[in-house]
Parts: C-alpha cells; structure tokens; sequence
C-alpha cells in the first residue's frame, strides 16, 4: 500500500527536529501552507517543528493556523491499538 498525500504534507518521525523545520520552511515558501503530521512519541517533536517554524526560522511572517488532534485505530483482530495523531497547519 503505497501512502499518498498531498505535496505540503510533512510527517515528522524520527529524523532530528532542525531537519524537519527546515523542509517545512522550504514548503512554506513555494506553497504558502504546510500541514505537519505525526501520531504517538512523534507528537512532541512535531509541535517543536511548528514552534521553531513560526518563532525562530519564519521571522515573524508564519503563524500557527490550525490544529487538529484525532485517535487513529491501527492493527488488525486483536492486535488493533488507538494511536494519537495531530495535524498543525502553518502558513503566513
């Protein structure tokens, strides 16, 4: 199953945050608007992007639009677990 998911999608894992901010900042600029996803430990780290974004890197001109907490079920039959997922829209 190959995911797919629009070009201004960036979901954050396991890389170092700074890697993950800058490849939103580059989004930001030829989009306007990057939508930054994670699910579980991940989340943390994806609010940090987003901080770091609008705070440190944008210089004043990206801001937080929206943000979206959801519980995604993952697994099959008995194995199936409720994972936590945030989206976090930033744009200008």
């Amino acid at each position: 199953m190959q995911r797919t998911a629009p070009s201004n999608h960036l979901f954050v894992g396991k890389k170092p945050v700074m890697s993950y901010a800058m490849s939103a900042l580059i989004q930001l600029t030829q989009a306007g608007e990057v939508v930054v996803k994670a699910r579980g430990l991940a989340i943390s780290r994806a609010v940090d992007v987003a901080e770091i974004v609008t705070k440190r890197l944008g210089g004043g001109q990206f801001k937080v639009k929206n943000i979206g907490i959801t519980t995604e079920v993952v697994g099959e039959g008995p194995e199936t677990r409720n994972i936590s997922s945030i989206e976090i829209v930033v744009g200008k």
